[in-house]
Formats: structure tokens, sequence, C-alpha cells
């Protein structure tokens, strides 16, 4: 969603928005994100305060009054309530997944912390007392070298060479769906491509040779003359002759992964994004050099993978001789 399509926001949370947008360069989809959490808060605050009709649609509910007095007469017990929340489920007692109530509750924190420390309108910021959610800690899911040479082997036939070079981009490179969707000819250099990730930061992620030459062989069959004039840039290209989404890498991915005799419920894009990482660090790639190929903002992202490898763990320690050197048998005391 673009701001611009936002119609229905009170002006106090459209500032925001349009901060996070224009100053800050997030991303659409994280401003929809902050929309929507701070859309059901209002709204929740309203229906729980039965501040509009009870039988009216929760979807209906008009926020576009909610002011600042409003938003400092809410309670922090009113936002613990709001964590598990879901309007979806209102006559039942199922509520969000941990990571869902994190994900709302850091909407919550920005948006005051926006209003306190940036516009100066509120006295007290009551969400600095507001805890975050626990949320259950799971190693990502990643495929072994060996699975991977599966995956690339399904490619055969017609979209080989395309499919092939964007299986070895996720798993040499650790893109990001969204980096790989928006990658453009003009962004691929001869070692390396020019990502633009999360917050509109571009970074440079190196390639090597295996990934230039898939690079080289779809580009061989990459048919100019039919694609569509917006898209003539892009550098993946759908049997539509337009720019390869999202959604249609999935679909291929999921394919693949059946092909392979690999379940196709356990993985995504964003797993192949795991496997590169920890393919890298079971290599010795260093923690800080694997945050900036993999564009973390947060050394502590990044340090999930350092609890994948064990064996290398293990390994480490038994070859420091220290730790191997034992106390004489008739050392004097």
């Amino acid at each position: 969603m673009n701001i611009d399509e936002i119609y229905d926001a009170p002006d106090i949370l459209m500032e925001f928005l349009e901060y996070h947008s224009t100053v800050r360069g997030h991303s659409d989809k994280t401003v929809a994100a902050y929309y929507t959490d701070l859309k059901i808060l209002f709204r929740f605050i309203k229906r729980k305060r039965h501040l509009v009709p009870a039988d009216t649609p929760f979807d209906s509910i008009d926020i576009t009054d909610v002011d600042l007095d409003f938003i400092k007469s809410i309670k922090i017990e009113e936002m613990y309530r709001y964590q598990s929340f879901s309007p979806e489920n209102l006559n039942s007692n199922n509520s969000l997944s941990a990571a869902s109530r994190c994900r709302r509750t850091s909407s919550i924190k920005s948006f005051y912390n926006y209003l306190s420390a940036k516009r100066h309108l509120l006295d007290k910021n009551i969400t600095l007392e507001l805890d975050m959610p626990k949320k259950q800690k799971s190693l990502p899911k990643y495929l072994e070298e060996s699975e991977c040479e599966r995956l690339l082997n399904t490619c055969q036939g017609k979209n080989a060479e395309r499919d092939y070079a964007i299986l070895m981009l996720f798993m040499s490179c650790g893109l990001r769906i969204s980096e790989l969707v928006g990658l453009n000819l003009t962004d691929v250099y001869e070692d390396h491509v020019r990502v633009l990730g999360k917050g509109n930061k571009e970074r440079v992620v190196y390639f090597a040779d295996g990934c230039r030459e898939a690079l080289d062989d779809y580009l061989m069959v990459r048919d100019n003359g039919k694609i569509s004039e917006k898209d003539k840039n892009a550098l993946f290209i759908s049997n539509k002759n337009g720019r390869f989404g999202a959604r249609g890498i999935e679909q291929m991915l999921d394919k693949k992964l059946l092909e392979a005799g690999l379940d196709a419920s356990r993985y995504s894009p964003h797993k192949l994004r795991h496997t590169a990482a920890t393919l890298m660090l079971k290599n010795g790639v260093d923690t800080r050099a694997l945050q900036e190929v993999l564009g973390h903002s947060n050394l502590n992202t990044t340090q999930i993978y350092t609890h994948l490898d064990n064996a290398s763990l293990h390994e480490a320690a038994m070859a420091n001789p220290i730790g191997r050197r034992k106390k004489e048998e008739n050392q004097d005391n």
C-alpha cells in the first residue's frame, strides 16, 4: 500500500506515516504495517470503551476523529489487551502469534516515541514501560549443501537458465525476495550486484564464478524483444513478459522443491537466504562480514546463525591446545 492510498487515517497518524516514508525512507510495506497496527489499536479502544454502537462492524469503525487527547487517554493496560487482540477472532479465544504481538507492540512504541521525542507532544511516553511479548526463539531452517545441489539440478527445460540463476542468487548471496525481484539489468556488475534493501538502503553483494556463469547463461536467452516497455530493464522476466514477481518466484520454488524431493511446506525464498548465511558461516565467514552481506542493521539479527553450527564450535574448542592440556601426574603442589 502506498501512503497516497491511505484516506481514513486521522491527521496525527498521517503525520507519523509521512515521517517514516519521507524522513526515515521506510518502504511502503513498513509504512503499511504501522498504519494497520495503529488503525486496529484505535478501533479496539473505541470498541472496548463503547464509543461506537455494539453492532458496528470492526472494519467500519471510524478513526478519523482520533486526536492527541484520545491518544493521551490510552492506558497501558489497554495496550496489553490490544497486544493479542485479533479482529478476525472477535468471538473466539484465539490470539495472535508471538511474532505478530511483538510487531504490533513495536508499532505502538514507535508511534509514541515519535509523538514524544520528535514532536514533543507528550509529557510522558508510557510505552517505555510497555513490555515486549516474549518471543520463542527458533533456529532458522536451511538446506544442507547436498540438498542445494538437488534443488539446482531440477532446473531443466523451459526457464531453466532463469530459475537456476534465481536459485543461485538466493543460495549464494542471501538476497531477500524483495531485493531479488527489484533487481535491474543495470544492477548487475562483473562480480557483484547492487541491491536495494530494507529502508531503501543500498548495498553491494559479491558473488563467485558459478553465480556469474548462471547470470551469463540466463542473459543469453533473455528475450528483449517481447518484454513490456515498463519492465524492459528488469533482470528477471516472467512468462507474461513482465518483471518476475514475488508470488511467481514462490510458486517456482515450491515446484522445484517438490521435484527435488524436499518438503515445500518447510522452505521458502527466505529459507534460501538462511541457507546462504549458514553455508557462509560454516565456511569461515566472519559474523560482521555476514552482517554486511545480509544487510542486517543489527548484529544481533546476524548472530542467530552462530547457533547453527555446533559441530564447528566443537571443532574450534578441540583445536585450542590449552584446552587439551592435562595436569602432570606427579605435579608438585
